[in-house]
């Protein structure tokens, strides 16, 4: 793949050509002639660098307009080649070829970073223009994330002999006996993990809890087979990346336990067993007051500033009435309860619902010695699990992982669906041999929201995909049963009757139906009031950024993080940005 032309200068002339022309439009306040160095079509999406939000523009006036909007604010200056990335080289993103490079600026508030991919244009410096910028604040001028101190400080060479050691100042940090925390984060997984990372590099105090009984148990406690469908590169928390001995596909237990050794090694205060049981906003104050509840019995009533909800995209089981179901005698759980199919042998089970965990529990209950049929009720989008990771392709690229996380946020709206499209149809062509032999059982398929394939269809609705591991090879060949659900008349007390007449027997019944919107536990914690006032949380707003994610909601100190580890490892670092410049006062 080759993008020179005779007016095209090398990858490093043509890209420095290009960002010195922008750099000095930058510091001259020229928002006409920087919007002059994008295509028509061009887009730029800002990380909080230019304002303290997340924003696309798409479109050369579009992007003249903010830039004319924020630059007497910003103050940009310094724009240059980023020292230390991946140094500029021509590569193809979303079917085009183009330049692209790292780049790095100085703001009125701190450092700042971002990635231009270029295109031939022989109006343009160098012979490009840009057809997308990603800017994004990398970090505060003066209050620096302690992983890039480069030396020991005075404080570091001391001892206090007879005094506390480390162990004891711990165990005062996580008691909170004279103190609150400036940030409550509920929940203890992936995404509470990463956001209390971060807040603690920047040096704010937060306390994570999480109603199980230990770490990781989010993790730990779900069905025994589950093992991540994404591969291992994509996967690190924020800091500490995994071990380069571990297996490409990381299993829950694995990846539970790491979450403990992650707690004590990044020196993170969480309390287990504990829920946050009713709060309310201060608006005198300026604080929340929130009474969180232990599994003993026991209550604590806390004042912190900000509240972090990160317990996943969606946290209250659907589960849905149904015909008959009162009537039925078997056991009734929902996927999220499901542990281990071995106490099912020799016995028939349903399960209802044609997602992940549903393929993933019907395989599970076959494997144990079950007589397993499913139950679909919407088409489903189905793609190997090998063919699932090309949309981590760029973290096979060889480039350093902060690298890939900085080029993963640098695609808008529009050009992200156009990469999925492409993707899925791609993946598609490759599992047909599959896909024809189920669309012939009758399974009813689907390519996803306008045909986007999985990744839309998790970012806008948290389900309806599966990526094969070997559950869609079964029902091909007949090994678990089929029905649709137009074909259901009522659950009866030994199991389904079908409109025609038959009964599938069962003795269980798994509800692998999904999650109520993240807009549904704010509402059951805090109440109508605050649950109406943000709306819905995930799915992408007008703007093509998702709804309430890791940026100011409505509510004045509440925040929500959520998502896959690398969305989570990513985007916690520009959400502990936005609670450290308020918290210094920066943003009121």
């Amino acid at each position: 793949m080759n993008i020179m032309t005779r007016e095209t200068l090398p990858p490093e002339a043509a890209a420095g050509a290009w960002i010195t022309a922008l750099g000095e439009a930058l510091e001259r306040q020229d928002a006409a002639a920087a919007a002059r160095l994008f295509l028509p079509e061009g887009h730029w999406r800002d990380i909080l660098a230019f304002d303290w939000t997340i924003t696309t523009v798409s479109g050369a006036p579009a992007v003249e307009a903010r830039l004319r909007a924020r630059l007497p604010a910003t103050r940009p200056g310094g724009l240059r080649l980023a020292p230390g990335r991946t140094a500029p080289r021509q590569v193809e993103r979303v079917g085009r070829g183009v330049i692209e490079c790292f780049l790095a600026f100085e703001t009125a508030v701190g450092t700042a970073e971002g990635v231009a991919r270029l295109v031939p244009d022989e109006g343009g410096p160098g012979g490009v223009r840009a057809w997308i910028l990603a800017t994004a604040l990398q970090g505060l001028r003066g209050h620096e994330d302690l992983s890039l101190r480069q030396q020991a400080s005075e404080k570091d060479y001391s001892r206090d002999f007879g005094g506390p050691n480390w162990a004891d100042k711990r165990a005062a940090a996580r008691a909170y006996a004279d103190r609150d925390p400036a940030v409550l984060v509920i929940g203890c997984g992936q995404a509470g993990l990463g956001i209390a990372a971060r807040l603690g590099a920047l040096g704010v105090d937060t306390l994570v809890i999480d109603r199980e009984a230990r770490v990781g148990d989010n993790w730990r406690r779900r069905y025994h087979s589950l093992t991540l469908h994404n591969e291992v590169h994509v996967n690190h928390l924020p800091y500490m990346p995994f071990p380069p001995t571990w297996p490409v596909f990381i299993p829950k237990d694995m990846l539970a336990n790491w979450f403990e050794a992650y707690v004590e090694a990044m020196e993170l205060n969480v309390w287990t067993s504990t829920e946050l049981a009713a709060g309310r906003w201060d608006e005198a104050a300026g604080r929340w007051q929130v009474t969180l509840r232990q599994a003993d019995g026991g209550e604590r009533v806390m004042r912190p500033r900000h509240l972090v909800f990160a317990a996943g995209v969606s946290g209250i089981p659907i589960m849905p009435e149904l015909p008959g179901l009162a009537e039925f005698r078997g056991t009734v759980l929902h996927s999220g309860a499901y542990t281990d199919g071995a106490a099912w042998k020799g016995q028939p089970a349903i399960v209802l619902g044609t997602g992940n965990s549903g393929h993933d529990v019907a395989q599970d209950l076959y494997a144990s010695g079950a007589q397993v049929s499913m139950i679909q009720r919407s088409p489903t989008h189905i793609v190997s699990v090998q063919e699932a990771q090309r949309v981590y392709a760029t973290y096979a690229e060889g480039l350093p992982t902060g690298d890939c996380d900085l080029l993963a946020t640098a695609l808008s709206y529009p050009e992200l669906k156009r990469a999925y499209q492409m993707m899925t149809a791609i993946s598609k062509e490759m599992d047909r041999p599959l896909l024809e032999r189920l669309a012939a059982r009758g399974f009813r398929l689907s390519d996803g929201i306008e045909g986007c394939g999985f990744q839309m269809l998790y970012l806008q609705r948290g389900g309806g995909y599966y990526f094969n591991v070997g559950c869609s090879d079964l029902i091909a060949e007949g090994e678990i049963g089929l029905v649709q659900w137009e074909e259901v008349e009522r659950f009866v007390p030994d199991g389904l009757r079908l409109k025609d007449g038959r009964v599938i027997p069962a003795a269980l019944l798994v509800m692998a139906t999904g999650y109520r919107n993240q807009q549904e536990v704010v509402r059951r914690a805090l109440g109508d009031a605050i649950a109406d006032r943000i709306g819905p949380v995930w799915g992408f707003d007008a703007g093509g950024e998702l709804r309430n994610m890791w940026r100011e909601t409505p509510q004045p100190g509440l925040w929500f993080t959520a998502g896959s580890l690398a969305q989570c490892r990513i985007y916690s670092h520009y959400l502990a940005l936005q609670i450290k410049a308020r918290e210094v006062g920066l943003v009121e």
